[in-house]
């Protein structure tokens, strides 16, 4: 949904694009090369797509300066054009802007601190001594918990619950359903039965990040969870208590990380990764997806675990191989040894 048209130029304008064609044509909306209209930009990013970019209908593609021939309309030559795509996207967003003032049916503690430049939305709950900065948007049925502090400009959309002492920085955007704060995993061991350690840490989420629908995120047993600068989360995501994030670090969808594990920068790490407690994993780090991360990682560079996708049967026999590895490496270390002992054996006869 776009507020306005906008024209091809005036969109070029904003990333920095040339344009080949009409720049008074009139951009509704961003579309796919299959779909796209009349009306519509689209961008052509992946050589694999040829066909679709010369057939396809779009009043506007971003491409670059190589396939400005293959383009049936109009072009925004870029030399980055799905970089140009998610800035421009901006621009079409669904989501309103704010509209600052509080829903009468929202409860605010009388000690809470609410710029007036904030919009706080029906039935969300801020708790006492939260700080709401200008410009946040505070979704309908949001919990804003003891103490927390959200920075300028961010949003948390409808159903997000932060339990006390959650630090959030500025354009921080959090999906519903994300519970940042929750108690971290924590007991001892009594004779059998379980004794809860008290997790009196905080959580800290710096400037522009964003964090997923249904993501979780403990908060510290004593120091605060970490989520640096510019990290993206998915969706269904677990973070455990005292994990540290380093910035700029992309995580995709129902990934677990245990507790006290150090990431550093600029990492991605693809679904459905497992990576165990007390680790570090070194700046510029790669992890494939459904890998299982059991040690420490000092040397940036892309690993993977796991095996890849076969026929059942096949994968039945490999798993009988697996459980003989053992006992098959075993057996080979006693013929390795017994053939050093015959070359052995055979150097000293033919030195006699």
């Amino acid at each position: 949904m776009t507020k306005q048209l906008l024209s091809l130029g005036a969109l070029a304008e904003r990333v920095g694009a040339r344009v080949v064609g009409d720049p008074d044509l009139m951009i509704r909306s961003l579309a796919t090369l299959q779909t796209a209209g009349s009306d519509q930009l689209s961008f052509f990013a992946n050589p694999r797509y040829l066909n679709q970019l010369r057939a396809s209908r779009a009043g506007a593609v971003l491409v670059t300066e190589e396939h400005v021939a293959d383009v049936q309309g109009s072009a925004l030559v870029h030399g980055n054009p799905y970089l140009a795509f998610a800035r421009l996207s901006h621009q079409f967003d669904w989501r309103l802007s704010v509209q600052p003032g509080i829903h009468p049916s929202a409860q605010i503690d009388p000690s809470a601190q609410i710029d007036a430049g904030a919009q706080v939305g029906p039935g969300v709950v801020v708790a006492a001594e939260a700080q709401i900065a200008a410009g946040v948007v505070i979704g309908a049925n949001t919990v804003v918990g003891h103490g927390c502090r959200i920075g300028r400009d961010s949003r948390l959309e409808a159903g997000v619950m932060l339990y006390a002492q959650v630090r959030i920085g500025e354009r921080v955007l959090i999906h519903s359903g994300a519970v940042i704060g929750a108690d971290g995993f924590g007991f001892a061991n009594d004779q059998g039965q379980w004794v809860k350690i008290c997790q009196l840490g905080g959580v800290v989420i710096e400037d522009d990040v964003e964090i997923g629908a249904g993501v979780t995120i403990d908060r510290g047993a004593l120091d605060d969870t970490r989520i640096g600068r510019g990290v993206k989360l998915d969706n269904q995501i677990q973070v455990a208590h005292n994990v540290q994030i380093g910035e700029h670090t992309a995580i995709a969808g129902c990934t677990a990380i245990a507790g006290s594990t150090k990431i550093g920068r600029h990492c991605t790490i693809a679904g459905m990764s497992g990576i165990t407690g007390h680790l570090e994993i070194a700046d510029g780090t790669h992890i494939t997806a459904m890998s299982l991360v059991s040690h420490s990682i000092t040397r940036p560079g892309a690993y993977s675990s796991g095996t890849g996708l076969e026929p059942h049967r096949q994968w039945k026999r490999n798993v009988v191989r697996f459980r003989q590895l053992d006992e098959l490496a075993k057996r080979l270390r006693t013929l390795e040894q017994k053939v050093e002992h015959f070359t052995t054996e055979g150097q000293q006869d033919d030195g006699c």
